[in-house]
């Protein structure tokens, strides 16, 4: 009887999670090459190809495609003998900022889910300095949060310049009042659009406040006004209108994991997190 390497099949639900060998390399702590020579061995023992790769694009072939249903199974039954009888799942509390990840966290998160799924995740998304606050009491394993200026540390994951973002109807007449989307007046991405404005000497009205990133995304669909997003979150059908108008220069948006790891187990789901975060 043909027995599967666990090892192997781990390491192909990840392919298949990150699309990359080289993020399944960090999220295992291996290398690139051990996890190419892990999937040749599985799909010699299968007697089929399961991933294809190119230079610049992994991809699960038909036979992957129908393997990985059971990989993931076989993933979740290994776990469930390793640990010999039903456990509460384990924990693992996440905070997100809304700048930092927009409308492709539950995405992000079921990828997550599936790559580790005896994992119970609970997330949390809000502003950077409140989940920063929250994660230095305690109340979170790690925080992914935006990162301008800050000696406080953390894991870079990227590095995405700020535009402004309007739709492509969006009219502003210069020396008028510039019509500006926003979320809190507490939210630092407000407060970097609000002191270029006002250092630029540019006249501005917030027409629209709050309900995160994707509410902001619906204001500049609509029209509304303008709004200071990094360029990964950004709404598909907004442009920067920076340049056209001579709107004043931003800084990049930098986005950090903040974390602690207390065992083995929790540093790998650290290392599969920042894995899935650099892959956005």
């Amino acid at each position: 009887m043909k027995s599967l390497d666990i090892d192997a099949v781990n390491a192909f639900a990840l392919v298949a999670s990150l699309g990359s060998f080289t993020r399944t390399a960090e999220a295992t702590g291996s290398t690139q090459s051990g996890v190419s020579l892990k999937l040749k061995r599985l799909e010699s023992l299968l007697g089929r190809r399961l991933v294809e790769r190119t230079p610049r694009l992994v991809r699960l072939t038909r036979d992957g495609e129908a393997f990985l249903p059971h990989a993931r199974n076989l993933l979740a039954a290994n776990q469930r003998a390793v640990e010999m009888a039903p456990a509460p799942a384990r924990r693992f509390r996440l905070g997100v900022s809304d700048h930092a990840a927009g409308d492709a966290l539950p995405s992000l998160l079921g990828r997550l889910k599936d790559a580790r799924p005896g994992l119970a995740v609970e997330v949390r998304v809000g502003l950077s300095q409140d989940l920063l606050a929250s994660y230095e009491a305690g109340d979170f394993d790690a925080v992914i949060v935006r990162q301008e200026r800050s000696n406080r540390g953390g894991e870079l994951l990227t590095d995405n310049p700020y535009g402004w973002f309007a739709s492509p109807s969006f009219k502003w007449e210069m020396g008028a009042p510039l019509a500006l989307a926003s979320l809190s007046p507490t939210c630092g991405v407000r407060a970097i659009a609000v002191r270029a404005l006002d250092k630029a000497g540019i006249p501005w009205r917030e027409v629209f406040v709050g309900g995160g990133v994707a509410a902001l995304a619906a204001a500049i669909d609509a029209g509304l006004g303008a709004a200071v997003l990094a360029r990964n979150v950004a709404p598909s059908g907004g442009i920067d209108i920076g340049g056209k108008y001579g709107l004043p220069p931003l800084p990049r948006s930098r986005v950090v994991l903040h974390a602690r790891a207390s065992d083995p187990e929790t540093s790998g789901v650290l290392e599969l997190v920042a894995a899935l975060f650099r892959r956005k």
